[in-house]
């Protein structure tokens, strides 16, 4: 059994992982900075746990670094709806 973090409405890709840090594109490395302005403890979340959020999850700009490293991290995410763009 996995943690549940909890995220509300609209979060954006540069709330999952902020711009400044996408230097790479390593999934491992972009894993550790998840939610690393929005949720500092996520830095502890392992895989199996499950992200539980609102409306317009992965909103604003084109950031599939944001996806890769949710992936990467081996985390589920359950949301209400998505961002367009996220998808």
């Amino acid at each position: 059994m996995g943690r549940v973090w909890v995220f509300g409405d609209d979060v954006s890709t540069d709330d999952i992982i902020p711009g400044r840090l996408n230097i790479t594109t390593d999934p491992k490395e972009l894993a550790k900075n998840l939610f690393v302005y929005k949720k500092e403890e996520f830095k502890n979340a392992e895989p199996g746990d499950v992200i539980i959020a609102g409306k317009n999850f992965g909103c604003g700009s084109s950031r599939e670094h944001a996806a890769i490293g949710l992936k990467a991290k081996g985390v589920y995410l359950i949301a209400e709806s998505y961002g367009w763009i996220f998808l």
